[in-house]
């Protein structure tokens, strides 16, 4: 991979869509990283990306990004089941990978793109925004401090309200849609980061007419007895909150809590003190930054959010989605 000028890391965008829009609204906040190319399969898309953000390459292909020897890193932002092959592209062509959770669509996907970059030296990481937020750091020390006693329980949930259309990416099949793979991800990430892969997993929920997972709720039954409640929906909207509770009292992460800024601690005696920690801009800068520290101290992976913790999670988004008739499969032809 060609040395960057300056140290910054030069990224290209696969997949100018939403998401990857709000990404280069917050790009300005980021620091040693440059948006150096965007592509899609479309040209035009590429191109208004572009212009909006004055990226100064567009592309109407991603295996141009790709190739592309002034590139450095790849922001992966398309649909899920396109994100195994792009990353075994990027990782063949020695670029480091910020992946789009989830990070694939099945978990035979996941092991091969982790075999892959492992197996390159590069870096890569899911891209789970949630884990560097400041109200998170802030909540995962409160817990490691010891100030809520044992976490026991947690309870969290992410859902919204979208028109139904089948050719919507969020209900097709072929675009990996559904609520679990899309905010479940959510929910049950914090779940396992918080507590662990669980012993038992129980999902009820219904199917969208296209068969997709519309909604869902999912139960993590530990053998010690702590467990975790956890919804998700693309039919209707949920609160977004998350309740951790532990023995001394419990910490609430107000709406939603997926990039939340504000934590309620409750200790035994119901007494609740509050606790604001804003993100800048909508706070994607917090990941960007972990990518740009581990590259620059040599890691090919984060500490924070490991590939390890990728699979395991990759495995139970597909143990639910499985639970209720739903499997996914990974789109080869992308490229």
């Amino acid at each position: 991979m060609s040395d960057s000028a300056g140290g910054s890391l030069r990224w290209g965008v696969l997949g100018p869509g939403n998401i990857a829009h709000s990404v280069a609204r917050d790009f300005p906040l980021v620091d040693g990283g440059v948006l150096a190319a965007v592509g899609s399969r479309s040209l035009d898309r590429a191109q208004a990306y572009a212009d909006e953000f004055s990226v100064p390459k567009a592309y109407g292909s991603y295996r141009e990004v790709i190739e592309d020897p002034e590139v450095d890193a790849l922001y992966i932002a398309t649909p899920h089941p396109q994100h195994l092959e792009l990353g075994l592209a990027g990782a063949a062509a020695g670029k480091h990978l910020l992946v789009e959770k989830a990070f694939t669509a099945t978990v035979p996907g996941a092991e091969e793109l982790i075999r892959a970059v492992r197996s390159a030296g590069v870096f890569c990481m899911e891209a789970m925004w949630t884990r560097f937020q400041p109200i998170w750091v802030e909540t995962r020390q409160l817990l490691a401090d010891g100030v809520i006693g044992e976490l026991r329980q947690v309870r969290a949930e992410l859902g919204v309200a979208v028109d139904f259309d089948p050719q919507h990416r969020l209900f097709d099949p072929a675009q990996g849609g559904g609520a679990i793979l899309d905010v479940g991800i959510y929910p049950i990430s914090l779940a396992h980061w918080l507590l662990g892969t669980p012993d038992e997993v129980r999902v009820t929920g219904a199917q969208t007419s296209t068969g997709v997972d519309g909604e869902a709720a999912v139960l993590f039954g530990y053998d010690d007895g702590r467990a975790a409640l956890l919804q998700a929906s693309v039919n209707f909207p949920l609160p977004g909150g998350a309740l951790l509770v532990g023995t001394e009292g419990s910490i609430e992460v107000l709406p939603r809590f997926h990039h939340g800024s504000t934590l309620l601690l409750r200790n035994r005696d119901g007494d609740v003190t509050e606790r604001h920690l804003p993100s800048p801009g909508v706070g994607y800068v917090h990941e960007f930054d972990e990518v740009h520290r581990c590259v620059a101290a040599g890691l090919t992976e984060s500490p924070v959010m490991p590939l390890d913790d990728s699979l395991s999670v990759q495995r139970l988004l597909n143990q639910a989605c499985e639970a209720l008739g739903v499997r996914h499969q990974e789109d080869r032809s992308v490229l």
